[in-house]
Protein backbone atom coordinates (compact mmCIF):
# COMPACT_ATOMS: atom_id res chain seq x y z
CA UNK A 1 0.00 0.00 0.00
CA UNK A 2 1.43 3.76 -0.93
CA UNK A 3 0.69 5.61 1.69
CA UNK A 4 1.21 9.67 1.44
CA UNK A 5 1.19 11.65 4.57
CA UNK A 6 0.80 15.42 4.45
CA UNK A 7 2.00 17.78 6.97
CA UNK A 8 2.37 21.78 7.34
CA UNK A 9 6.21 21.68 9.28
CA UNK A 10 8.94 18.85 9.69
CA UNK A 11 11.40 20.80 11.14
CA UNK A 12 10.22 20.66 14.87
CA UNK A 13 9.91 17.68 17.05
CA UNK A 14 6.08 17.69 17.93
CA UNK A 15 4.05 15.37 18.61
CA UNK A 16 2.41 15.00 14.80
CA UNK A 17 5.78 15.41 13.40
CA UNK A 18 6.99 12.60 16.06
CA UNK A 19 3.73 10.23 14.68
CA UNK A 20 4.19 10.49 11.21
CA UNK A 21 8.42 9.57 12.03
CA UNK A 22 7.43 6.64 13.62
CA UNK A 23 4.18 5.35 12.05
CA UNK A 24 5.95 5.53 8.56
CA UNK A 25 8.93 4.07 9.71
CA UNK A 26 7.07 1.27 10.90
CA UNK A 27 5.29 0.86 7.55
CA UNK A 28 8.18 0.62 6.12
CA UNK A 29 9.35 -2.44 7.96
CA UNK A 30 6.64 -3.84 7.17
CA UNK A 31 6.38 -3.66 3.56
CA UNK A 32 4.27 -0.36 2.64
CA UNK A 33 5.28 2.63 0.51
CA UNK A 34 4.86 5.39 2.64
CA UNK A 35 5.71 9.10 1.11
CA UNK A 36 6.25 12.28 3.38
CA UNK A 37 4.59 15.79 2.02
CA UNK A 38 5.22 18.80 3.95
CA UNK A 39 6.50 22.85 4.01
CA UNK A 40 9.03 23.83 6.28
CA UNK A 41 11.24 20.62 6.00
CA UNK A 42 13.82 20.09 8.57
CA UNK A 43 15.44 18.03 11.26
CA UNK A 44 12.51 15.62 11.09
CA UNK A 45 11.79 14.87 7.40
CA UNK A 46 15.74 14.53 7.27
CA UNK A 47 15.30 11.11 9.66
CA UNK A 48 12.92 9.78 7.34
CA UNK A 49 15.32 10.17 4.30
CA UNK A 50 17.64 8.67 6.46
CA UNK A 51 15.17 6.28 6.51
CA UNK A 52 14.18 5.77 3.25
CA UNK A 53 11.09 7.22 3.40
CA UNK A 54 10.38 9.32 0.36
CA UNK A 55 9.97 13.23 1.50
CA UNK A 56 8.37 15.71 -0.68
CA UNK A 57 8.57 19.62 -0.60
CA UNK A 58 5.32 21.94 -0.50
CA UNK A 59 7.18 25.26 -0.80
CA UNK A 60 3.70 27.28 -0.08
CA UNK A 61 2.46 25.07 2.61
CA UNK A 62 2.71 27.31 5.67
CA UNK A 63 0.85 27.63 9.11
CA UNK A 64 -0.87 30.88 8.96
CA UNK A 65 -4.13 31.39 6.39
CA UNK A 66 -3.08 33.24 3.25
CA UNK A 67 -5.60 32.67 0.47
CA UNK A 68 -3.01 33.14 -2.11
CA UNK A 69 -0.40 31.26 -0.88
CA UNK A 70 -2.72 28.43 0.12
CA UNK A 71 -3.81 28.36 -3.52
CA UNK A 72 -0.33 27.69 -5.04
CA UNK A 73 0.14 24.93 -1.77
CA UNK A 74 -3.11 23.48 -3.07
CA UNK A 75 -1.54 23.16 -6.79
CA UNK A 76 1.75 22.17 -5.49
CA UNK A 77 0.04 18.86 -3.54
CA UNK A 78 -2.31 18.17 -6.14
CA UNK A 79 0.78 17.90 -8.62
CA UNK A 80 2.57 16.02 -6.67
CA UNK A 81 -0.20 13.73 -5.52
CA UNK A 82 -0.84 13.23 -9.06
CA UNK A 83 2.29 12.28 -9.86
CA UNK A 84 3.17 9.55 -6.87
CA UNK A 85 -0.19 7.93 -7.23
CA UNK A 86 -0.78 7.09 -3.63
CA UNK A 87 -3.46 4.72 -2.69
CA UNK A 88 -4.67 6.67 0.39
CA UNK A 89 -3.41 9.92 1.98
CA UNK A 90 -3.51 10.72 5.39
CA UNK A 91 -3.29 14.62 6.52
CA UNK A 92 -2.20 15.91 10.19
CA UNK A 93 -2.34 19.36 11.24
CA UNK A 94 -5.17 22.04 10.65
CA UNK A 95 -3.63 23.73 7.29
CA UNK A 96 -2.36 20.67 6.18
CA UNK A 97 -6.00 19.03 6.37
CA UNK A 98 -7.67 21.88 4.97
CA UNK A 99 -5.53 21.69 1.55
CA UNK A 100 -4.71 18.60 1.32
CA UNK A 101 -8.59 17.10 1.44
CA UNK A 102 -9.48 19.58 -1.03
CA UNK A 103 -6.46 18.38 -3.50
CA UNK A 104 -7.74 14.61 -2.75
CA UNK A 105 -11.39 15.73 -3.21
CA UNK A 106 -10.26 17.17 -6.51
CA UNK A 107 -8.39 13.92 -7.30
CA UNK A 108 -10.71 11.48 -5.73
CA UNK A 109 -8.08 10.24 -3.94
CA UNK A 110 -9.35 8.61 -0.08
CA UNK A 111 -7.94 10.94 2.80
CA UNK A 112 -7.82 10.49 6.00
CA UNK A 113 -7.75 13.68 8.43
CA UNK A 114 -5.65 12.85 12.05
CA UNK A 115 -6.75 15.67 14.46
CA UNK A 116 -4.29 15.56 17.20
CA UNK A 117 -6.24 18.20 18.85
CA UNK A 118 -9.19 20.33 17.59
CA UNK A 119 -7.79 23.64 16.28
CA UNK A 120 -11.82 24.87 18.17
CA UNK A 121 -11.23 23.30 21.50
CA UNK A 122 -11.56 24.78 24.85
CA UNK A 123 -9.08 27.22 25.73
CA UNK A 124 -8.34 28.40 22.46
CA UNK A 125 -9.07 31.97 21.80
CA UNK A 126 -11.96 32.61 20.45
CA UNK A 127 -11.63 34.21 16.78
CA UNK A 128 -9.24 31.14 15.48
CA UNK A 129 -11.75 28.73 17.39
CA UNK A 130 -14.77 30.26 15.47
CA UNK A 131 -12.48 30.11 11.63
CA UNK A 132 -11.58 26.60 12.28
CA UNK A 133 -14.89 25.17 13.26
CA UNK A 134 -16.50 26.82 10.15
CA UNK A 135 -13.16 25.39 8.10
CA UNK A 136 -13.53 21.93 9.56
CA UNK A 137 -17.56 21.17 8.97
CA UNK A 138 -16.85 22.16 5.44
CA UNK A 139 -13.73 19.86 4.81
CA UNK A 140 -14.95 16.84 7.03
CA UNK A 141 -17.03 16.10 4.10
CA UNK A 142 -14.33 15.60 1.81
CA UNK A 143 -13.18 13.20 4.49
CA UNK A 144 -13.09 9.42 3.72
CA UNK A 145 -12.37 9.22 7.58
CA UNK A 146 -11.59 11.12 10.63
CA UNK A 147 -9.01 10.09 13.64
CA UNK A 148 -9.17 11.50 16.65
CA UNK A 149 -5.91 11.02 18.98
CA UNK A 150 -8.71 11.44 22.30
CA UNK A 151 -12.39 10.11 22.66
CA UNK A 152 -13.01 14.24 24.25
CA UNK A 153 -12.06 14.68 20.60
CA UNK A 154 -13.86 12.46 19.20
CA UNK A 155 -17.14 13.48 21.28
CA UNK A 156 -16.09 17.58 20.62
CA UNK A 157 -16.23 16.87 16.66
CA UNK A 158 -19.52 15.04 16.91
CA UNK A 159 -21.31 17.62 18.76
CA UNK A 160 -19.95 20.47 16.33
CA UNK A 161 -21.06 18.37 13.79
CA UNK A 162 -17.72 18.05 11.75
CA UNK A 163 -18.57 14.57 10.26
CA UNK A 164 -20.91 11.54 11.03
CA UNK A 165 -20.29 9.12 13.42
CA UNK A 166 -19.72 6.16 11.40
CA UNK A 167 -16.69 8.37 9.76
CA UNK A 168 -14.61 9.41 13.21
CA UNK A 169 -12.56 6.99 15.27
CA UNK A 170 -10.81 7.61 17.86
CA UNK A 171 -7.22 5.91 18.25
CA UNK A 172 -4.90 6.87 21.24
CA UNK A 173 -1.48 8.03 21.03
CA UNK A 174 0.98 5.27 21.53
CA UNK A 175 4.54 5.13 21.88
CA UNK A 176 7.32 2.74 20.85
CA UNK A 177 8.61 1.02 23.87
CA UNK A 178 12.27 0.88 25.67
CA UNK A 179 13.77 -1.17 28.00
CA UNK A 180 12.93 0.03 31.41
CA UNK A 181 15.05 1.18 33.68
CA UNK A 182 13.53 1.84 37.45
CA UNK A 183 13.76 5.71 38.43
CA UNK A 184 16.42 6.33 40.78
CA UNK A 185 14.20 8.99 43.28
CA UNK A 186 16.73 10.65 45.30
CA UNK A 187 14.57 10.77 48.55
CA UNK A 188 13.95 13.90 51.04
CA UNK A 189 17.39 14.74 51.62
CA UNK A 190 18.28 15.34 47.85
CA UNK A 191 15.97 17.92 45.61
CA UNK A 192 13.14 16.20 43.42
CA UNK A 193 13.55 16.59 39.79
CA UNK A 194 10.72 18.58 37.84
CA UNK A 195 10.69 18.53 34.14
CA UNK A 196 8.32 19.55 32.16
CA UNK A 197 8.54 19.22 28.10
CA UNK A 198 6.87 21.53 26.13
CA UNK A 199 7.40 24.45 23.62
CA UNK A 200 7.37 28.13 24.72
CA UNK A 201 4.20 29.44 22.97
CA UNK A 202 0.39 29.90 23.39
CA UNK A 203 -0.43 26.47 24.07
CA UNK A 204 1.27 25.97 27.08
CA UNK A 205 1.20 26.96 30.53
CA UNK A 206 4.52 27.80 32.03
CA UNK A 207 3.52 30.68 34.12
CA UNK A 208 0.75 28.85 35.82
CA UNK A 209 3.73 26.09 37.08
CA UNK A 210 6.20 28.76 37.96
CA UNK A 211 3.35 30.58 40.05
CA UNK A 212 2.88 26.91 42.01
CA UNK A 213 6.41 26.51 42.70
CA UNK A 214 6.78 30.08 44.11
CA UNK A 215 4.39 28.92 46.75
CA UNK A 216 7.12 26.01 47.41
CA UNK A 217 9.69 27.88 47.36
CA UNK A 218 10.82 26.75 50.29
CA UNK A 219 11.09 22.76 49.37
CA UNK A 220 13.57 21.36 47.67
CA UNK A 221 13.29 20.62 44.15
CA UNK A 222 14.54 21.93 40.52
CA UNK A 223 12.65 21.93 37.63
CA UNK A 224 14.10 21.52 33.88
CA UNK A 225 12.17 23.10 31.22
CA UNK A 226 12.61 21.03 27.87
CA UNK A 227 11.65 23.27 24.71
CA UNK A 228 11.75 25.56 21.71
CA UNK A 229 10.41 28.93 21.56
CA UNK A 230 10.33 32.09 23.48
CA UNK A 231 10.74 32.04 27.17
CA UNK A 232 11.03 35.93 27.64
CA UNK A 233 7.67 36.00 29.18
CA UNK A 234 8.89 33.43 31.91
CA UNK A 235 12.36 34.44 32.51
CA UNK A 236 11.32 37.44 34.86
CA UNK A 237 8.56 35.64 36.27
CA UNK A 238 11.33 33.60 37.51
CA UNK A 239 13.31 36.06 38.74
CA UNK A 240 10.76 38.21 40.34
CA UNK A 241 9.49 34.32 42.34
CA UNK A 242 13.45 33.95 43.41
CA UNK A 243 13.65 30.71 41.73
CA UNK A 244 16.39 31.67 39.06
CA UNK A 245 18.82 29.02 40.84
CA UNK A 246 15.58 26.06 40.91
CA UNK A 247 14.84 26.21 37.35
CA UNK A 248 17.38 25.54 33.94
CA UNK A 249 16.23 26.01 30.38
CA UNK A 250 17.50 22.75 28.47
CA UNK A 251 16.31 24.36 24.93
CA UNK A 252 14.55 21.83 22.50
CA UNK A 253 16.19 18.06 23.29
CA UNK A 254 16.03 15.42 20.64
CA UNK A 255 16.71 12.68 23.13
CA UNK A 256 13.85 13.29 25.22
CA UNK A 257 14.14 9.65 26.38
CA UNK A 258 17.11 10.41 28.43
CA UNK A 259 15.85 13.64 29.79
CA UNK A 260 13.12 11.76 31.67
CA UNK A 261 15.44 9.15 32.91
CA UNK A 262 16.97 11.86 34.97
CA UNK A 263 13.98 13.43 36.61
CA UNK A 264 11.27 12.16 39.20
CA UNK A 265 8.40 14.36 38.11
CA UNK A 266 6.61 14.99 35.06
CA UNK A 267 4.68 17.79 34.65
CA UNK A 268 2.38 19.34 31.48
CA UNK A 269 0.61 22.54 32.20
CA UNK A 270 -1.36 23.56 29.63
CA UNK A 271 -4.14 26.01 28.09
CA UNK A 272 -5.52 23.12 25.46
CA UNK A 273 -4.36 20.06 24.47
CA UNK A 274 -5.63 17.14 22.09
CA UNK A 275 -3.89 13.48 23.60
CA UNK A 276 -0.48 14.63 24.80
CA UNK A 277 2.52 12.19 23.54
CA UNK A 278 4.95 13.61 26.38
CA UNK A 279 2.25 12.16 29.00
CA UNK A 280 2.51 8.61 27.60
CA UNK A 281 6.77 9.38 27.32
CA UNK A 282 6.66 10.10 30.76
CA UNK A 283 4.46 7.16 31.83
CA UNK A 284 6.83 5.21 29.53
CA UNK A 285 9.62 6.14 31.93
CA UNK A 286 7.92 4.89 35.21
CA UNK A 287 7.19 9.21 35.81
CA UNK A 288 4.15 10.03 37.94
CA UNK A 289 2.34 12.89 35.66
CA UNK A 290 1.14 16.15 37.04
CA UNK A 291 -1.00 17.85 33.89
CA UNK A 292 -4.04 19.99 33.35
CA UNK A 293 -7.52 18.68 33.26
CA UNK A 294 -7.83 19.64 29.56
CA UNK A 295 -8.79 17.45 26.65
CA UNK A 296 -7.95 14.23 26.28
CA UNK A 297 -5.56 14.41 29.45
CA UNK A 298 -7.81 12.00 31.81
CA UNK A 299 -7.71 9.63 29.37
CA UNK A 300 -4.39 8.78 30.18
CA UNK A 301 -3.40 10.23 33.61
CA UNK A 302 -5.76 8.23 36.22
CA UNK A 303 -6.54 10.75 39.16
CA UNK A 304 -4.46 9.46 42.41
CA UNK A 305 -3.25 6.33 40.88
CA UNK A 306 -0.73 7.75 38.02
CA UNK A 307 -0.45 11.49 38.92
CA UNK A 308 -2.99 14.48 39.41
CA UNK A 309 -5.32 16.18 36.64
CA UNK A 310 -4.98 19.88 37.49
CA UNK A 311 -7.62 22.56 36.83
CA UNK A 312 -7.23 24.95 34.42
CA UNK A 313 -5.06 27.77 35.23
CA UNK A 314 -5.29 26.95 39.16
CA UNK A 315 -1.91 27.57 40.87
CA UNK A 316 -2.93 26.60 44.38
CA UNK A 317 -4.35 22.62 43.26
CA UNK A 318 -1.25 22.52 41.43
CA UNK A 319 1.36 23.66 44.11
CA UNK A 320 -0.49 21.48 46.68
CA UNK A 321 0.22 18.13 44.27
CA UNK A 322 3.50 18.91 43.95
CA UNK A 323 3.80 19.50 47.50
CA UNK A 324 2.41 16.09 48.08
CA UNK A 325 5.24 14.45 45.52
CA UNK A 326 7.86 16.49 46.30
CA UNK A 327 7.75 15.42 50.55
CA UNK A 328 6.52 11.30 49.79
CA UNK A 329 9.25 9.78 47.63
CA UNK A 330 7.09 6.71 48.24
CA UNK A 331 4.27 8.49 46.31
CA UNK A 332 6.84 8.74 43.43
CA UNK A 333 7.69 5.54 43.32
CA UNK A 334 4.45 4.14 43.38
CA UNK A 335 2.47 6.38 41.16
CA UNK A 336 5.42 5.59 38.61
CA UNK A 337 5.44 2.01 38.73
CA UNK A 338 1.22 2.80 38.26
CA UNK A 339 1.96 5.16 34.97
CA UNK A 340 4.48 2.53 33.75
CA UNK A 341 1.94 -0.74 34.22
CA UNK A 342 -0.82 1.60 32.68
CA UNK A 343 1.32 2.74 29.50
CA UNK A 344 2.34 -1.48 28.89
CA UNK A 345 -1.47 -2.10 28.39
CA UNK A 346 -2.74 0.50 26.81
CA UNK A 347 -0.20 3.39 24.94
CA UNK A 348 2.03 0.53 23.11
CA UNK A 349 2.74 2.02 19.77
CA UNK A 350 1.94 -1.03 17.90
CA UNK A 351 -1.49 -1.07 19.54
CA UNK A 352 -2.09 2.55 18.04
CA UNK A 353 -0.71 1.66 14.62
CA UNK A 354 -2.27 -1.44 14.01
CA UNK A 355 -5.78 0.27 14.47
CA UNK A 356 -4.82 2.79 12.01
CA UNK A 357 -3.40 0.28 9.83
CA UNK A 358 -7.31 -1.47 9.66
CA UNK A 359 -8.63 2.21 9.02
CA UNK A 360 -6.57 2.24 5.85
CA UNK A 361 -7.11 -1.31 4.85
CA UNK A 362 -11.32 -0.82 5.48
CA UNK A 363 -11.30 2.05 3.71
CA UNK A 364 -9.63 1.15 0.41
CA UNK A 365 -11.49 -2.18 0.95
CA UNK A 366 -14.91 -0.39 0.68
CA UNK A 367 -13.37 2.21 -2.68
CA UNK A 368 -12.85 -1.39 -4.27
CA UNK A 369 -16.35 -2.55 -3.62
CA UNK A 370 -17.30 0.84 -5.01
CA UNK A 371 -15.36 0.76 -8.21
Amino acid sequence: MKIAYLITRMDEYGGAQVHIRDLTTWLKHKGHKPVVLSGWPGKVSDYIEHMGIIYKHIPDLVRPIRPVQDFKAFLQIRKTLKRIKPDIVSCHSSKAGLVGRLACASLRIPVIFTAHGWAFTDNVPQPHRTLYKIIEKLVGFFSAHIITVSEFDRVLALKHHIASTKKITAIHNGMPDMPYVEPQNQGLDKAVRLIMVARFGVQKDHETLIRALGILKDLHWTLDLVGGGDNSKIVPLIDELGLDQKVRFLGEQEDIATCLSHADVYCLISHWEGFPRSILEAMRAGLPVVASDVAGVKESVVEGETGYCIPHKNSDVLADKLKDLIESPETIKKMGHAGRKRFEEHFTFDKMANKTLTIYENILSKRTKKD
